[in-house]
């Protein structure tokens, strides 16, 4: 006799069943005016987005771009096939040059045919004030330009390759006021709102601010997409004499969205047709193949509607949101077939309107108890101080919901629809999965408990060996041009992601007018007896404000400039540094050795022309703040790369061995703005997992209204957890923004099982009180919903494996493992806990 009494069954049999034209018609009707807003659904891989919002670091940083007049640029990497320097290959790049200028938004572009040649043959600093020459130059030695280029510190490992066979073409783009206009005047009211809070007037204008600030963002983005669209375009021109890879950070984020947006769509349609074919193969009729395809369908369209709606951009962090929301409703949708299912084989005479009933009124609550862990599972995200992030636990949870909304709502009316079939043969094959892992279970529960320690075991030193890394370049194929391309920029032509190096001297500098050594040593530290004239330092400070760049280049800094610069040389995994350390050398080699004074300084500073001064010293000095700026490219593909510790050592070192006072050395840039958000990633997901895992004993003791079976349940989310944790140790899988949210992903998987599985075993245990033989009835029932779940979800995700996007690799692989390690522990751990610990007790006479 069905049980009819509840305040839900009553909602579903009255509503529900009895009328599914009429919910399936508000429904379609709902999805569609949710679809309309899937228009506004987009993809933001900008590097805003990967970044704490509230960072000093990022406010450094974009202090450096106003100051020193940065733009945004991107390197090509042109190798010819001819001579680097032959007149075909300079004919090339110089109408490579003039094709990349017609472009709207490129400001400049710079080449090797326009930066200054100053010893082939050689020039004086004197004569810098003249004509200073180029490669088009007529009295340009060639032989010797070639000896210049290979060992200039400006041009070496920047402009060319140290084998002189590739070149770099700097394409600027024109900066862009409005949106720095709207950068400055948004930090100024948050942070205004976090200090004293604002006006009316001012949260209106707050509003307007931060909503012209996305729109701004989302249409630079479109441009920036379109300038390396057509970049590339006019790239493939010259490719038939020449090898060209284009590089850049705007270029990579560009490049992360096109992949993601590539998996979506065509992996999207290989998962789909994976899920379909394996629906059939387990379940051999139509409409189970159709049913649960639909409920997913109808949930993605929902979300990202709703994500439209809202204007949630899913980012390069989120963008597996959809797959994983297609796992969640295919778990819901196959549990409440396998439920339909059984209840047809054990009553032949009930009515289809009965049987939808009891199906709806038996899973609900163990689904809607899935769902709450399985948020809680994803309750890390909300943790973390990055908005992308936190957003992402909101669409996790939003989505969630639709899900389980949306299949309670569409199976059961669906249903209604469709004629009732004859009662399907559910005898068990003794070789299926779920048979086999019952008997090993009542057989050899020792091993499996020691087995699963072990497991433990090994899990523990693999998260210890875990590494917080962000490499761009791995996340793409060897075979893809983007990787060459980042390999060669990266390898060939001095590094790929930047980093900023900035000293602050002290306004009291000890006069020292003494000439500077190249090794960044002056001749007064080997004469230091005579201090005593150091009295008329006053003469090298300036005399008038006007003049104040003039006689701020003294010795001294520069002396200063030098050894920094020469120590960041010596940083392994650092490439090209560039700084007024880099004048300093290219003006020893042009005073041959001679040691430069004062008077030589402000010689150079005033004679040199305003092109050599916007190049070599105006990016890295600022006179007014008594600052200077040290432009470093990180190898991005070095292996034993570990950036955390880099940026630790080289404060360290300035500190400790350069003696500078730590307020005054700053690290900015996109380096040190990642590492930020990866630092605060790895702390909210990894270090808050215990937390997660206490709240889900909580959730767990709440639900069960039992603390034994509380502590049981959470070991086999533990031990999936904790397997692909330390599987990614072991083979050496680092933690960046794209993996690191597994963590989360895991524990969200896991708790499914576990709920279902001790749901069912509550009820059969009723039956008999002999633990043993329940065991067996949930494996028989439930364990092949779990099973049938599992395995639709590996298979489909197999797919992703032959992206070109590592990421999706990773993720479709682990998203595997953890579905795996979950059915396996649920099946064989859970149960054995519950036989020895036995929390549903021993009398059951009542």
């Amino acid at each position: 006799m069905l049980k009819t009494d509840s305040l839900t069954t009553r909602f579903f049999d009255k509503i529900i069943i009895a009328h599914p034209v009429v919910v399936l018609f508000l429904l379609l009707a709902a999805i569609s005016g949710l679809g309309y807003f899937a228009k506004d659904f987009q993809i933001d891989a900008s590097s805003e987005t990967l970044i704490r919002e509230n960072d000093e670091d990022l406010l450094l940083s974009r202090q450096v771009y106003s100051r020193y007049g940065i733009q945004d640029f991107l390197v090509i990497a042109y190798a010819p096939h001819a001579d680097l320097l032959s007149d075909e290959a300079l004919d090339d790049i110089a109408n490579l040059k003039k094709d990349l200028l017609q472009l709207d938004r490129v400001d400049s572009v710079i080449t090797i045919l326009d930066v200054p040649i100053l010893e082939s043959p050689p020039i004086s600093i004197q004569e810098l004030a003249g004509e200073v020459p180029t490669l088009k130059s007529p009295v340009i030695d060639r032989s010797m330009a070639r000896i210049e280029l290979a060992n200039s510190p400006v041009y070496r490992n920047l402009l060319v390759s140290p084998d002189l066979k590739t070149t770099g073409i700097q394409v600027n783009f024109k900066n862009d006021t409005l949106f720095m206009d709207l950068i400055q005047s948004n930090d100024m009211l948050r942070d205004k709102l976090a200090e004293q809070g604002l006006t009316a007037e001012e949260t209106i204008e707050y509003g307007r601010v931060q909503a012209q600030l996305d729109r701004h963002r989302d249409f630079a983005d479109s441009l920036r997409h379109e300038d390396i669209k057509s970049i590339r375009i006019i790239m493939d021109d010259y490719r038939g004499n020449a090898d060209l890879f284009l590089g850049g950070i705007s270029m990579i984020a560009d490049d992360l969205v096109r992949f993601v947006k590539n998996d979506l769509k065509l992996f999207g349609i290989g998962v789909f047709s994976f899920l379909v074919i394996t629906l059939g193969v387990i379940f051999k009729k139509i409409q189970w193949i159709i049913l649960p395809m639909f409920c997913c369908v109808f949930a993605a369209i929902a979300m990202i509607g709703l994500l439209g709606l809202f204007g949630w951009e899913v980012t390069v962090i989120s963008s597996n949101f959809i797959s994983l929301q297609l796992i969640i409703t295919m778990a819901v949708t196959i549990h409440l077939i396998v439920r339909y299912r059984e209840l047809s084989a054990t009553n032949p005479d009930w009515s289809q309107r009965e049987l939808v009933l009891e199906t709806v009124r038996l899973k609900l609550t163990p689904c809607i108890y899935a769902a709450l862990t399985t948020i809680a599972g994803f309750g890390s995200l909300l943790s973390c101080d990055i908005f992308p992030v936190i957003t992402f636990g909101w669409m996790m949870v939003a989505g969630i919901i639709v899900s389980l909304i949306i299949t309670f709502i569409l199976f059961p009316s669906a249903m209604m629809l469709l004629a009732k079939t004859a009662p399907p043969n559910l005898k068990e094959s003794r070789y299926s999965l779920t048979h086999i892992l019952a008997g090993f279970t009542e057989v050899h529960g020792r091993k499996i408990l020691i087995v699963s320690a072990v497991a433990f075991v090994l899990s523990a030193v693999g998260i210890s060996q875990l590494k917080v890394e962000n490499s761009f370049i791995n996340y793409f194929k060897k075979s893809t041009e983007i990787y060459q391309g980042m390999q060669v920029i990266d390898q060939q032509l001095g590094g790929t992601t930047p980093l900023d190096v900035l000293i602050d001297f002290q306004e009291a500098a000890p006069g020292n007018s003494s000439p500077l050594n190249p090794s960044g040593t002056s001749v007064s530290d080997e004469f230091s007896d005579f201090d005593e004239f150091d009295e008329f330092a006053e003469f090298d400070e300036p005399a008038a404000p006007e003049s104040a760049a003039k006689y701020w280049f003294t010795p001294y800094k520069m002396n200063k400039v030098l050894k920094v610069h020469n120590y960041l040389e010596s940083v392994p995994g650092i490439g090209k540094v560039l700084s007024l350390g880099t004048m300093m050398k290219m003006a020893d080699r042009l005073s041959q050795g001679k040691p430069l004074d004062s008077f030589d300084l402000s010689l150079i500073y005033n004679e040199i022309p305003e092109t050599i001064k916007q190049l070599l010293v105006e990016p890295y000095a600022s006179v007014e703040n008594n600052q200077v700026r040290f432009f470093v490219r990180v190898k991005d593909s070095e292996k034993d790369l570990r950036r955390n510790e880099l940026l630790k050592q080289i404060e360290y070192d300035l500190t400790h061995k350069l003696e500078y006072q730590p307020e005054n050395v700053h690290l900015a840039g996109m380096l040190v703005l990642y590492n930020n958000m990866l630092q605060s990633l790895f702390k909210s997901q990894i270090m808050t997992l215990g937390i997660v895992v206490l709240a889900l004993v909580v959730m767990f003791f709440v639900l069960f209204r039992s603390l034994r079976l509380a502590v049981i349940a959470i070991f086999p989310n533990l031990l999936a957890t904790g397997v692909v944790l330390g599987v990614m140790g072991w083979l050496n899988i680092p933690l960046d923004m794209m993996t690191i949210t597994i963590a989360a992903i895991s524990v969200g998987i896991a708790v499914d099982d576990t709920i279902h599985y001790i749901h069912r075993f509550e009820k059969e245990i009723r039956i008999d009180g002999d633990y043993t033989k329940a065991m067996h009835r949930c494996h028989s029932s439930i364990g092949h919903a779990m099973y049938y779940t599992s395995l639709t979800i590996i298979i489909g995700f197999s797919i992703l494996i032959l992206s070109n996007f590592i990421p999706s690799i990773i993720f479709g692989l682990m998203t595997g493992l953890a579905m795996l390690i979950a059915l396996i522990s649920a099946l064989t751990l859970l149960p054995q806990l519950i036989i020895i610990i036995k929390p549903f007790g021993t009398d059951f006479s009542t």
